[in-house]
């Protein structure tokens, strides 16, 4: 059976897969004031982080229309899927539910499913290659429907961000009682509890986060030789390859994967932020 995956713009996907016809990015927008682009192909991350850098007030994402999501849909495919990012962060999951909506009353019995991420960046990353890999298992569309929800449900999602801003002026960090002062240069480690942001602990400064970050992953992850680590950035290489380090010396998984941030990861994440998913 032939298949398609569609992801908002917030997902990062390997390289290789870029090019594969079988998955599709649909762009957010993204504003720093006048300044208005599409998280598509032509996203360039210096000069947008320069923009934002720049910009005394709050960047802003827009989502994808329902109508954007229903063209994605109406491919030739057997079996279609959606990955967006947390329904608490963003209108991206209900777009794509509309569009479903709209796909399916031209297309009678076509078979869609929509997943809520509950996480971003790297976390749909993992769900739309689990999504492919049991495509290519030969499961029935239902088997990959219920099997997907629980990878959804056991999937991990820590980060850690110089500047934490972004989030809490578009209102992202709503589940988060208190924030510790920046200037303090406490800097907080950051996960997910059902897509909605959470903090999971705090240190001092950005090497003894990451390292706790990492801490985290080695203790609450089950099974890592069945799971892929994903570890995104946004601008900060070296950084990821150290948690890299810390965690693989601990644990062993069948893959590790290191992507730069596209558009709106980038946002929300600011220069130097790291993300963990597993």
């Amino acid at each position: 059976m032939s298949f398609k995956i569609v992801v908002d713009s917030c997902c990062e996907l390997p390289e290789k897969l870029l090019g594969d016809g079988r998955f599709e990015r649909v762009p957010l927008g993204l504003e720093v004031g006048e300044y208005s682009i599409w998280d598509d192909d032509t996203f360039n991350q210096a000069e947008f982080l320069k923009k934002v850098a720049e910009y005394p007030k709050c960047p802003r994402s827009s989502c994808p229309s329902p109508e954007r999501f229903m063209e994605s849909y109406a491919a030739e495919a057997d079996h279609i899927y959606a990955v967006t990012l947390s329904s608490r962060l963003s209108g991206s999951y209900n777009s794509a539910v509309l569009g479903q909506k709209l796909c399916q009353e031209k297309h009678r019995g076509k078979k869609i499913h929509v997943v809520d991420s509950e996480s971003a960046s790297g976390g749909e990353a993992q769900i739309a290659l689990k999504l492919m890999e049991l495509e290519e298992a030969g499961l029935s569309f239902e088997a990959i429907v219920e099997k997907i929800e629980a990878f959804r449900d056991s999937l991990n999602t820590y980060f850690v961000l110089d500047n934490l801003e972004t989030l809490r002026k578009n209102g992202r960090l709503s589940g988060v009682k208190a924030l510790v002062a920046s200037t303090l240069n406490i800097k907080p480690v950051m996960g997910a509890d059902r897509g909605e942001i959470i903090q999971r602990s705090q240190t001092i400064g950005i090497k003894k986060a990451l390292s706790r970050m990492a801490e985290l992953v080695v203790s609450e992850v089950k099974k890592p030789r069945e799971r892929r680590l994903v570890i995104t950035h946004c601008n900060a290489p070296e950084r990821a390859e150290q948690v890299k380090k810390m965690v693989l010396q601990k644990l062993e998984f069948r893959e590790c994967i290191i992507m730069d941030t596209r558009g709106v990861s980038s946002m929300y994440a600011n220069d130097g932020g790291v993300i963990v998913t597993a």
